[in-house]
């Protein structure tokens, strides 16, 4: 036998060379550390949607539901989800105070320098005192003076090189390259705003470039606007000649090449509109962005190649003179607005009630707005997650325009006590207040079956089904069922608050679709809905000839979710009383506005909030020359009956009185034996705001609301952390169940060296020999 060599120096634990892996750390190592390691990094973290420091941040943030609004253009927006955009952006002539009182008809001047009443003239021309009868009034003159030193917002439509030519007004195709905003263009300018601007703003109304739900309105009463119509469109086929019909990229149409006599700059700052007769409601019509001003710089820049493949263009990146600017878009999920650095600045008013100073409505008095640097509008397509950022205080107000939310928290209230605490724990505001607003049935007149008619026997066969629905379909029940949309069941068009309105009096109930029983206002009992049926041809809700069910499409204007889900069950239900089935055909907001300018609708649901305080509003949206279908027009049942017509044109010549009233009451009996509309109701209105939002109250026609908004963004980042402190102790069983596995993976592994160290192998060595033994 040989001798044996001398054992090796020790290391570690074992003999024998060390493997290479003993220089890791210990297996119960890797738990630990990792986990130190992410609690320290959660210590930083909390649950806000937006980045860092906007607590802090003078924003305003709010949301949108499902899609980005389909125009921002002033001449085409007619809807309630554009006006937070397009109030903020552009200023018309006129607008409403603020803090208004329960004179709904005040007006004060925006970009003009004063409200002005008109001149009258006769046939010759010859001046006519104010009270002249309206019959004697060939023309109602309008000499606006326009406010001086008012700037457009930084855009590249003005901007001019060395040689004080626009650079970017002959941009050939591809010039555009990647840019999808006015922002990324490297040059900007602003200008002065003028009387022509007014001017062309009303021209666009008869272009047929231009999509104008008003041009039937307006094109009756300002002078040569129709005729301007005519002429446009023939200019507009000679420039598109040889151009295919689907083409993007069009020729200019310069308006300016084009005089009316009804819009004229008579000064660089005095504007005259010239209207046919005598039309009280046009002051109204200038507080709307219908007259907002349009530099032709602007439509000439979104005229070029390219311009409308990158999606620029005024319905999307609108210019105006308002507090604020488009900065960012991101279509169907981000909107943002920032402050114009070329808005003159408005003082706060210092006028308003005794109730407005004891809500802090009166603390800003004078002081230059707009208040807030940036408004942040994200998208929220479920109504769930939206409510609840704004518990969260991850919204400062839900909705700039929605004044529903504030019913909706205010109804979880009363269901829930806790919620109540809950919610005057965190100091938030519902202040509520009478709206101005309809939400109505519309049958689309056109459709054979719910619409007019052809002949006189199907006229009233129509007319009895209509009947018959507006029976059966209970809307107060509705408002008991659905308190989030509640209201008062409607009678006739006109809400509480208006002149001609009867609401809330027993004379003014609706004899068709109610009764009077012992002094009190009652809905018909379905059997005489039934009875309406049955003369109508449809027994039981069978076509007497043919033996089939009569089935009606409702056609709705949202994606439904759970909580809509339940509304349109419930239409179901309300239409199967009679025995008729009602399909659903739902489609988001766009779609919808789509399928109703091309008449497609039967049935449909849509509320109208007043754009100004006179019964016309409201009786416009059944006056034919306005129908949605082959006028653009805001007649959504496209609704036509001639002596309904004529009624209009005459109370819209009438100032307020006896005979006014006598019209109007006689207008609404048409329309209640007629049901172009079942009435529906007269909503609530609520806004909701976050305690640290000041100046914030309900609206009733004060669009441009977010100037007055102001921020105690101190308030805002310690409610944030405090209504979202993180729930920590969770988190301290991690550390704990990892000790525990890290003590037992430590003992098993100690366990493996030790026994590796009685074999005489390191722990892995597999075949390795021991030194120091001889073979057998």
């Amino acid at each position: 036998m040989g001798t044996q060599p001398p054992p090796p120096r020790a290391l570690g634990r074992g003999f024998g060379p060390a493997p290479r892996h003993r220089h890791r750390p210990a297996p119960w190592l890797l738990l630990v550390l990792p986990a130190l390691a992410l609690l320290l990094a959660l210590s930083g973290c909390d649950n806000s949607p937006y980045p860092r420091g906007t607590a802090e941040s003078n924003t305003l943030l709010n949301a949108f539901q499902e899609r980005s609004p389909r125009t921002l253009d002033p001449t085409s927006s007619y809807n309630t989800n554009e006006t937070p955009y397009t109030y903020q952006v552009y200023e018309p002539l006129y607008g409403y105070p603020y803090l208004a009182t329960d004179d709904y008809s005040r007006l004060e001047p925006r970009s003009a320098a004063a409200v002005v009443e008109p001149r009258y003239l006769d046939a010759q021309r010859n001046p006519l005192p104010a009270d002249a009868d309206p019959a004697r009034i060939a023309f109602s003159v309008y000499d606006i003076p326009i406010r001086q030193g008012v700037h457009f917002a930084p855009h590249p439509a003005f901007a001019r090189d060395e040689a004080g030519r626009y650079r970017y007004h002959a941009l050939q195709a591809g010039d555009v390259g990647d840019r999808r905003s006015p922002l990324e263009f490297e040059h900007r300018d602003t200008r002065e705003l003028t009387a022509e601007d007014f001017v062309y703003a009303l021209k666009r109304h008869a272009s047929p470039r231009v999509e104008a739900p008003v041009f039937g309105v307006f094109s009756e009463h300002v002078l040569g606007l129709k005729e301007l119509g005519a002429t446009l469109r023939q200019a507009d086929a000679e420039l598109r000649r040889g151009l295919p019909a689907s083409a993007l990229d069009r020729p200019f149409l310069d308006l300016r090449r084009w005089n009316i006599e009804g819009a004229q700059a008579v000064e660089p700052h005095l504007l005259r509109i010239t209207l046919r007769g005598k039309y009280p409601q046009w002051k109204y019509w200038l507080a709307m962005t219908f007259m907002a001003p349009i530099p032709w710089e602007a439509e000439a820049f979104y005229a070029q190649p390219g311009m409308v493949a990158a999606g620029l263009s005024l319905a999307t990146w609108p210019v105006g003179t308002g507090p604020y600017m488009m900065t960012q878009r991101i279509t169907d999920r981000l909107h943002v607005m920032e402050r114009n650095p070329r808005y003159r600045g408005e003082p706060y008013p210092c006028e308003g009630t005794e109730a407005h100073r004891r809500a802090g409505l009166l603390d800003d008095c004078g002081k230059t707005m707009p208040f807030i640097d940036r408004i942040v509008s994200i998208n929220e397509r479920e109504k769930l997650p939206h409510k609840a950022k704004f518990v969260q205080g991850y919204l400062d107000l839900p909705a700039i325009e929605n004044q529903t939310w504030g019913i909706e928290f205010l109804s979880d209230m009363q269901d829930s006590a806790d919620t109540a605490k809950l919610y005057q724990e965190r100091g938030f505001q519902f202040p509520k207040t009478v709206d101005l607003t309809i939400s109505y049935l519309g049958f689309n007149w056109l459709d054979p079956v719910v619409g007019r008619g052809d002949t006189p026997e199907q006229q009233a066969r129509n007319r009895k089904l209509r009947q018959a629905i507006a029976i059966a379909i209970d809307y107060e029940e509705y408002s008991r069922i659905f308190p989030n949309r509640a209201g008062e069941a409607a009678h006739a068009p006109l809400p509480k608050g208006l002149f001609g309105s009867r609401h809330g009096t027993v004379e003014g109930h609706n004899p068709v679709t109610h009764r009077v029983v012992d002094g009190r206002v009652l809905r018909r009992p379905i059997e005489d809905a039934r009875r309406l049926l049955a003369e109508a041809g449809y027994p039981g809700g069978r076509d007497a000839k043919s033996g089939r069910p009569l089935t009606l499409y409702y056609d709705f204007q949202r994606v439904p979710t759970p909580e809509i889900r339940s509304e349109l069950d419930w239409f179901t239900r309300q239409i199967g009383k009679l025995g008729i089935q009602l399909e659903i055909r739902a489609t988001d907001y766009n779609q919808f506005q789509e399928k109703m300018r091309n008449g497609r609708a039967q049935l449909f649901t849509w509320a109208w909030h007043a754009d100004y305080p006179d019964p016309e509003n409201f009786l416009f949206l059944l006056y034919g020359p306005n129908a949605k279908v082959g006028h653009d027009g805001e007649n959504a049942a496209n609704y036509a009956n001639a002596k309904f017509d004529a009624l209009y044109k005459r109370m819209q010549s009438l100032d307020d009185g006896a005979e006014r009233q006598r019209v109007i009451d006689e207008m609404v009996a048409i329309l209640r034996e007629d049901v172009p509309w079942a009435f529906g109701v007269f909503p609530y209105a609520a806004a909701a705001f976050q305690p640290w939002v000041r100046n914030g109250q309900p609206s009733v026609l004060a669009f441009d609301r977010a100037k007055y908004y102001r921020l105690d963004t101190q308030m805002r980042a310690q409610r944030w952390a405090e209504w979202n402190r993180p729930v920590w102790w969770p988190l301290l069983l991690l550390p704990v169940g990892l000790a525990l596995l890290a003590w037992r993976l430590r003992a098993l592994w100690r366990a493996r060296e030790a026994a590796a160290g009685r074999s005489g192998e390191p722990a892995g060595a597999g075949a390795a020999k021991a030194p120091g033994r001889a073979a057998a």
